[in-house]
């Protein structure tokens, strides 16, 4: 199970009040490339065990609708497989993604 109450990979200060997670495997392999730690990205194949709502911090905030697929949960996660298969990004551009979110001045809505 994944839960939330983790410490945010974007403001470590912050502790998470949801575990998010998206549809999108490419997007899900980017997040857990940019995530903090020292060992390899894992992508989890998820069910909600809980209710879910669109992501706010990028839902309507930053992309109209939810192109993204992108959603949030207090309830765990139940994890039912591991992807495998993505298109990992060059380490160039995991440094611009790097970049972008430390000069990010967004606040985070949790």
């Amino acid at each position: 199970m994944l839960t939330a109450g983790g410490n945010s990979n974007y403001k470590p200060e912050l502790k998470m009040n949801h575990i998010y997670f998206t549809a999108l495997v490419n997007g899900a392999g980017l997040a857990a490339a940019l995530a903090k730690g020292d060992g390899r990205e894992r992508v989890y194949i998820v069910e909600p065990t809980g209710g879910f709502e669109n992501d706010p911090n990028v839902t309507d905030k930053k992309f109209p609708g939810n192109p993204t697929r992108s959603y949030r949960s207090q309830a765990p996660l139940k994890i039912v497989g591991e992807a495998t298969d993505w298109v990992r990004q060059t380490p160039e551009e995991l440094q611009k993604w790097r970049e972008k979110l430390a000069n990010n001045k967004g606040e985070i809505i949790n």
